[in-house]
């Protein structure tokens, strides 16, 4: 679990995960949003760790709560977008998806209908104070995402030019770690 990793890069904070088991926000916002009303009622300050989808999940459940800060890695921050290039990495048109509900891909994820209309009926609106650490090799998430997320959020941006999407190297997990520590404070 991701949080057993960051909670050594956090003295002096208790370290809460959420291993959730589905990758719909509409499933995943009742243990997102249960996990953070019971820190609310224990700690004055929290703050939120996101890596890739979990940013997205998080933003989407949290964005109305106290948060102090987001640390996001790798994050996905404009799902609608990442949706509309996996549509075009897969040739798929909307009307195709409308028609067919889910399309499976040969990169292994499926596309799907219902995703696509709840995340464009779900804007997020986000005003937390966030730092995000980005890789330059990411295959997933694009610099222009990033920076468009930069230029409407109050957000600070640390690239790992050599990084990927999942740091899990030995250099890109030192990156994440010393990151971390850095911005955590």
């Amino acid at each position: 679990m991701e949080a057993e990793q960051y909670k050594k890069n956090c003295p002096g904070f208790d370290m809460i995960g959420i291993d959730y088991h589905d990758d719909l926000p509409w499933v995943v916002q009742n243990q997102i949003q249960a996990a953070y009303d019971n820190a609310h009622k224990r700690y004055e300050h929290i703050y939120v760790i996101g890596n890739s989808i979990g940013a997205y999940f998080a933003m989407h459940t949290l964005q109305a709560c106290d948060i102090e800060k987001a640390l996001f890695i790798s994050p996905v921050l404009d799902m609608e977008q990442l949706i509309l290039d996996m549509m075009s990495w897969a040739n798929v048109s909307e009307t195709d998806l409308r028609e067919k509900g889910e399309i499976s891909t040969d990169f292994g994820e499926t596309l799907s209908w219902k995703y696509l209309c709840f995340v464009r009926e779900n804007p997020i609106i986000w005003n937390i104070p966030t730092e995000i650490l980005y890789a330059g090799k990411d295959h997933l998430i694009s610099r222009q995402m990033i920076n468009k997320f930069l230029c409407n959020h109050n957000a600070n941006l640390t690239i790992m030019e050599d990084g990927e999407h999942w740091f899990h190297t030995d250099e890109q997990l030192a990156f994440l770690d010393g990151w971390m520590k850095k911005v955590i404070q």
